[in-house]
């Protein structure tokens, strides 16, 4: 028994937000099975909760009932149906961050043709987010910065400004990270957006290191609401998952089939799905390779676990996916690369320094890694001089 990996699902012991616990099962399957083992009275009493909830949210008679954070994704549909399910009139709220797949476009644009709703889209200067892109990939090693703070802040602003009560948000912290229990009602939170999201850097950090690049009025739309504002209004963010059985799987047959959400016509290079993530090129290419780079694992991973959990795959199939798809470079590398103004060495170069040293190690100049079949392997070549290798192999002793 190889014991890196979750022994349930094929999460890594390197992966973000996990614990093990003694038989070496990862602390997002150990969730999973907390919701599993919810009684269908008990999901029953939820959804009464969540219906007294908006139906004390109507009463207040807003001109809109609540805020939905929509990308056009799977999620943003089925939140979108069940809010209108209950009779509420939503504004959906979008973060536009410049590269979406054209799958993504239409089914974004579409919202408020099959929904019948009001759909405000923002999205920062091209120029200014090409910034941020680069910025943000050599502070952190995650160019999509600039999309975890415009999803979880302008919604929130546009609330605030407008006085909407009611926020509802999709999946639950606790099927991404299981860092809580299926009885914490986890709501929305500006620690959770600061610590998980954001990766612990505020708006200020970037605009100090942009040079005089990112000025504040560059940035109003990612400092979050003064949170005692918030508590005067009363402005709450629920989250969907909380009241209803979390089924992606289920949730993309329904939209498919009641709206005609299309999927990604084009398989991606380092994932077997085509319904998650269209609303950037880079999600499931080169930002999901950055992940491998620093962590040993990426989509392949991910996807499959969650699959398993909801066996619709073995863990069996879940192994084969992982050593298919977590390595894979992607094509839209040269894209980004183009896109942000670097050669792919220079983007080597930086993605290196973020390598944890509990999942890398160098030899011969190489990289190399315990991989989830038992086996070590070689995955490129370093770009560390000779001091920086020391240094680094030196970490894991």
């Amino acid at each position: 028994m190889f014991k890196n990996y979750c022994q349930k699902c094929v999460n890594p012991i390197s992966g973000v937000n996990l614990n093990f616990d003694r038989e070496f099962i990862c602390s997002a399957c150990l969730t999973h099975e907390g919701f599993k083992k919810i009684h269908e009275v008990e999901w029953k009493k939820r959804k009464n909760s969540f219906s007294k909830i908006l139906n004390s949210y109507k009463k207040q008679k807003n001109n809109y009932d609540c805020i939905i954070p929509v990308s056009g994704g799977k999620d943003s549909y089925y939140q979108t149906h069940i809010a209108i399910e209950h009779g509420l009139k939503p504004l959906l709220v979008t973060y536009h961050g410049d590269n979406y797949l054209p799958e993504g476009d239409y089914n974004r644009d579409r919202m408020r043709e099959v929904f019948d709703v009001d759909h405000i889209v923002f999205g920062p200067s091209q120029k200014k987010l090409k910034i941020l892109n680069l910025l943000s990939f050599k502070l952190m090693g995650d160019m999509n910065w600039h999309n975890h703070c415009g999803i979880t802040t302008y919604p929130v602003i546009i609330a605030n400004l407008l006085k909407i009560p009611l926020i509802i948000w999709g999946e639950t912290p606790v099927d991404i990270f299981g860092m809580f229990g299926p009885k914490d009602y986890v709501e929305m939170s500006n620690r959770i957006r600061i610590e998980h999201d954001l990766r612990g850097f505020l708006p200020e950090d970037l605009m100090k290191k942009s040079n005089g690049k990112l000025k504040p009025k560059d940035m109003v739309w990612a400092h979050y609401p003064d949170e005692m504002s918030l508590y005067k209004k009363n402005i709450r963010g629920i989250y969907i998952g909380n009241y209803f059985k979390w089924l992606p799987n289920e949730h993309f047959k329904l939209i498919q089939k009641n709206y005609g959400w299309k999927s990604r016509k084009e398989k991606f290079d380092r994932t077997y799905r085509t319904f998650s993530n269209l609303d950037n090129i880079f999600e499931n290419g080169v930002h999901d390779y950055l992940k491998f780079i620093k962590f040993g694992y990426g989509r392949g991973t991910d996807h499959s676990s969650k699959d398993i959990r909801d066996n619709l795959i073995s863990r069996t199939l879940g192994i084969k996916n992982v050593l298919k798809y977590d390595h894979v470079i992607p094509r839209d590398l040269k894209i980004w690369c183009k896109y942000v103004g670097i050669s792919e060495d220079e983007f080597y170069f930086t993605a290196d320094k973020f390598r944890d040293s509990n999942t890398w190690w160098i030899e011969d100049r190489k990289w190399y890694k315990n991989c989830i079949d038992g086996e070590i392997k070689s995955y490129g070549f370093t770009t560390f001089n000779i001091n920086q290798i020391n240094k680094f192999n030196k970490t894991r002793s």
